[in-house]
């Protein structure tokens, strides 16, 4: 079989693209808050249904930033069960990450376990909606207007997701996404600040252009963290095709889902009722003791056929060097993180995956099954 990985990227179609680049050569303009990026800026905040957003070069840049721009400091509460980037950019910022416990349904944080980790020095909460799938966000809130706290929702995953007719972006004090080239919108790279007033809008966009407020005015300690005139063109080609890209990703997640039901020792996730989905991976909890093989054994048995699945996500962040010394990375303070995180696959997922391949993945599992 020839290889198949976890995800590839959804890429518009190339002709499409050429007549974009051939309007950006025209024009001499590529970054600095240029004309694609200005139409895909507005034009992207319409379709997510938020009313200000702003584009970054990508995700994690916007994370940094988004701290940066409700000036963060001290301690932030966090889950474990994210990619690194989310409690790296605490980490830039010299704010200390807490991490708590994630709840066994959807893999999100806890809200029963953040509570009593607000210390003096707590300032934020930085939840992620994990797979796409949202968070408690009425919980949450509950417990930040309690105690003076900030939200910011990493919302890399959560592209075009809506809770009660509701954008889940909308939620919390920021929402930062990323348009990583493995996400369910791409821009290559790129990511995105939303925000909920003006003046919070305005101060966003001069922390991401070094600060300047005008030619010769600088208001801010800022970063250099544009998007580009090339990513923004792509990106709003994008748009066009990204309804098309999310209804083939779920046709393969409903075909994951029929075939798999059933089978002991694998446990999939199931749409949530009032949500709108953008199924950005598929990922799947291994029991061994019921399945009778380990998570591992069935990531090496896929490697053998070809098959580049990944274990979204493992190691957990508090297991990583930098973090693992912190008093709240003990494996005895994140049970269900830890449980989760060894058990956990990803199988293949994207637009262009034919249906013959995702049936040869299911019949692996199937192969293995008592």
């Amino acid at each position: 079989m020839a290889r198949t990985f976890v995800t590839r990227p959804a890429l518009p179609p190339l002709q499409e693209y050429l007549e974009y680049l051939k309007q950006i050569w025209e024009s001499g303009i590529i970054t600095n808050n240029g004309p694609f990026h200005q139409q895909f800026e507005n034009e992207l905040a319409y379709y997510l249904g938020v009313k200000y957003l702003s584009l970054f070069t990508n995700g994690t840049l916007a994370l940094v930033t988004a701290l940066q721009a409700l000036k963060i400091t001290g301690e932030v509460i966090t889950t474990p069960y994210s990619f690194v980037a989310t409690t790296h950019s605490l980490w830039w910022n010299n704010i200390k990450p807490v991490f708590v416990d994630i709840e066994p349904d959807y893999f999100n944080i806890n809200p029963a376990n953040i509570e009593s980790a607000i210390t003096p020095l707590t300032t934020a909460i930085m939840p992620v909606h994990v797979y796409g799938n949202p968070c408690n966000v009425d919980a949450i809130q509950k417990i930040a207007s309690n105690y003076g706290l900030k939200v910011i929702y990493d919302a890399a995953h959560a592209f075009g997701v809506s809770l009660k007719n509701e954008s889940v972006l909308n939620y919390g004090d920021l929402s930062v996404m990323s348009f990583h080239a493995t996400k369910t919108f791409n821009t290559i790279e790129g990511g995105a600040i939303i925000s909920h007033n003006e003046e919070t809008k305005k101060r966003i966009d001069f922390l991401k252009n070094f600060g300047f407020q005008d030619e010769t005015t600088v208001v801010a300690p800022g970063i250099n963290a544009k998007m580009n005139e090339l990513q923004a063109a792509y990106g709003l080609l994008q748009l066009k095709y990204v309804d098309g890209y999310i209804s083939k990703r779920k046709e393969i997640v409903e075909i994951y889902r029929k075939e798999l039901f059933g089978i002991p020792g694998i446990r999939v996730l199931y749409d949530i009722p009032c949500v709108i989905h953008c199924y950005p991976y598929f990922p799947v909890i291994i029991d061994p003791n019921v399945f009778g093989y380990s998570r591992d054994f069935l990531y090496d048995k896929f490697r053998d056929e070809n098959i580049f699945v990944r274990r979204y996500f493992y190691p957990l962040i508090s297991q990583f060097p930098t973090y693992k010394s912190l008093p709240s990375a003990s494996s005895k303070n994140l049970p269900v993180a830890t449980f989760i995180s060894e058990r956990i696959l990803c199988l293949p997922l994207y637009p262009e995956l034919s249906h013959e391949v995702v049936y040869s993945i299911i019949e692996i599992i199937k192969g293995l099954s008592k």
